[in-house]
């Protein structure tokens, strides 16, 4: 049984374009995207990294650092990233696929395969720890069979379900086994973000970094929860950010652009979206 971890990578992002090249820590010569890589490194269960990105030119930067930090690569579809996974899962032989994004640079090897343990004990189809929010925004990580990812590629259509690969399978618990992974007490933290988004995402993970790096390189999620208890500051820097969300439906849709408008007092706009609310 082959175990892949996928990492989506590229460098058009529609809130930070080449967030994925920033350093972390800061001025150290090493990418958001290399930190991924190497802290995925550190799992007992997974058998290979592939870094899965496009055709597109300017993706050639991402190859790059797949070289550079020894790693395999497939490149594909731009848009259609459930594309994407299926041919480079299909490409390298994965029995299990366990998906992280390239912007999750505080990503906990120890959960991952936490994650990947329980989807094999419960013989389910899909894994997550995040359907549920109970852990900080950043620490992402699902885990379906080849299997599963094969019939959703061929049966998802909505182009939501292809930009973004598992709806299709998670809104399907009728089809789908499901299990989900829930943080223990010391580690519920759903109101922490460390992913990379924003500008400010970015000033967050530098000061953690700053914090826990030259100490531990391969700091985890309770060094992050237990810096935030120490320093709680650190959530006001993008306390303002909302995290994307994948919407089913134009209510949902209309619902998180109601958190986005009252977040930024724009208290006329959001009045007129509740009457469709």
């Amino acid at each position: 049984m082959r175990i892949s971890v996928i990492i989506q990578a590229r460098m058009s992002s529609s809130r930070l374009p080449g967030k994925i090249l920033k350093n972390l820590p800061y001025n150290s010569g090493i990418t958001v995207l290399g930190q991924v890589i190497r802290r995925l490194r550190c799992s007992k269960e997974i058998d290979d990294i592939i870094i899965a990105t496009t055709i597109e030119k300017e993706d050639n930067r991402v190859v790059d650092i797949a070289r550079k930090e020894n790693v395999k690569y497939f490149r594909g579809s731009k848009e259609d990233v459930l594309s994407r996974y299926f041919f480079a899962a299909e490409e390298n032989g994965a029995d299990i696929i366990v998906r992280v994004t390239s912007d999750c640079p505080v990503i906990d090897p120890e959960i991952v395969d936490l994650a990947i343990e329980k989807h094999i004990k419960a013989r389910a189809d899909y894994t997550s720890n995040f359907l549920k929010r109970t852990y900080p925004h950043g620490l992402d990580v699902e885990v379906f069979k080849f299997d599963t990812l094969k019939k959703t590629y061929k049966n998802a259509c909505r182009d939501y379900e292809k930009e973004h690969v598992t709806p299709y399978i998670f809104n399907r618990p009728s089809t789908f086994k499901i299990s989900q992974v829930v943080a223990p007490d010391e580690l519920y933290a759903p109101d922490i973000r460390v992913t990379l988004d924003t500008e400010e995402d970015y000033a967050l993970l530098c000061a953690v970094f700053d914090y826990l790096y030259d100490r531990n390189k391969y700091f985890n999620a309770y060094d992050v929860i237990n810096i935030f208890k120490q320093k709680p500051w650190l959530k006001l820097i993008n306390k303002k950010i909302v995290q994307k969300k994948v919407s089913n439906t134009l209510k949902d849709e209309i619902t998180e652009a109601i958190k986005i408008l009252n977040l930024q007092d724009l208290k006329k706009a959001e009045e007129i979206l509740r009457k469709y609310s």
